[in-house]
């Protein structure tokens, strides 16, 4: 049964509730074509829905006959919120930048100009490639014919780690985007996987197997400096970072047993963070608030699921798997399975609204956004 919206609907969402908000009703006309299709595709993914007028909460209206003329106002309080015109861009950037004005507005971060990498299937090889949010302009960045992995943004750079089979062995790579030269960072003998860089780029977590087991190092940003931190001997995985640089989550065994765990960035004793309810959790993605960390939990099929940093009760939320938090910490990009291939989708947490990342063709997945 659809949702029914009352003009005076108020809904007061605390920590607790967070996880099941209704979406937020917007009345959203007068644009067309690319403009109309952007500006709802945005919302949509950051928890809003269309409605009627007269049930709406917000009216977003304007035209797009050349350049976009955008207006957006709170129709409770009868306040305008934004009342603008946009030039210099093309009609797709000049509707992101409208919706990310009107959330500004609002109080919220938008993500209308973020990026996503992600890895793109090309048969038994692969290739990183980045794109916009919503999978415009999509661009390869390696041509290598290899296989490839596990691509993440440095914070605030045009930066990307990622591990790559180009000299025959699973290495990690640091590629400057913006000049195209890459580097070597973790070349050891044995696996070098998963990097995640710290959110302020001066460290750089992974997984090496070089002293013989599969366990968890941290490093300079260039790869010196290598400290291990883990020696579990239980084939640790997919580390993160908490936003404020002082922890790594990653998924271990504990008495055979999937986990997520984390560690202090400088060693110590290894925590168990609980998902109850909720077993054999992976790839897990700290949101830049630090409030949560999402992640995937494999119970016959993939999905995704939350749980509080600290831990605690897990929540499903959708069918899928490689989560990565948007820089809002409420939207999350991820792969879905459809059929022989994977699908990269957006995910609105508290209202579990989904979109495709559709301008993007073939079998994507492992994505990254960029904070």
């Amino acid at each position: 049964m659809p949702l029914a919206w009352s003009a005076d609907t108020i809904v007061v969402v605390g920590e607790s509730g967070w996880l099941h908000q209704p979406p937020t009703p917007v009345s959203i006309s007068g644009f067309s074509g690319e403009a109309d299709e952007v500006i709802r595709f945005d919302l949509t993914v950051q928890g809003f829905t269309n409605v009627p007028p007269d049930v709406a909460q917000y009216l977003l209206s304007g035209s797009n006959n050349g350049n976009l003329t955008g207006h957006a106002t709170d129709k409770n309080n009868k306040s305008s919120l934004v009342n603008k015109s946009y030039t210099g861009a093309t009609l797709r950037r000049q509707a992101h930048a409208f919706v990310d004005d009107f959330l500004t507005a609002i109080g919220r971060k938008g993500i209308g100009g973020t990026k996503i990498a992600f890895k793109a299937d090309k048969g038994s090889s692969g290739e990183i490639y980045i794109s916009d949010f919503d999978g415009g302009g999509a661009q390869a960045i390696t041509s290598d014919g290899v296989i490839v992995a596990a691509p993440e943004w440095v914070t605030g750079r045009m930066a990307l780690y990622y591990t790559s089979y180009k000299f025959g062995n699973a290495d990690i790579f640091r590629h400057d985007l913006g000049t195209g030269k890459r580097t070597g960072v973790a070349r050891h003998p044995g696996s070098n996987i998963s990097p995640a860089p710290s959110s302020d780029g001066s460290k750089v977590a992974m997984i090496l197997s070089k002293d013989g087991a599969v366990d968890l190092y941290v490093a300079d940003a260039d790869g010196s400096n290598v400290k291990r931190l883990t020696k579990t001997r239980e084939d640790d995985s997919s580390p993160c970072w908490s936003p404020n640089g002082e922890w790594i989550c990653f998924a271990t065994k504990i008495n055979e047993r999937r986990s997520l765990c984390k560690v202090a960035a400088s060693g110590g004793e290894v925590q168990r963070i609980p998902t109850s309810g909720i077993s054999n959790p992976s790839e897990p993605d700290w949101s830049p608030d630090g409030k949560w960390i999402v992640f995937t939990s494999q119970m016959g099929g993939f999905d995704i699921c939350v749980v509080p940093a600290s831990g605690g009760t897990a929540t499903v939320l959708v069918s899928g798997e490689d989560p990565s938090w948007g820089p809002n910490s409420r939207t999350v990009v991820y792969a879905r399975r459809q059929g022989g291939r994977r699908v990269l989708s957006l995910l609105d947490v508290p209202t579990k609204q989904t979109k495709d990342v559709s301008r993007i063709s073939g079998s994507n997945s492992q994505p990254s956004w960029a904070k």
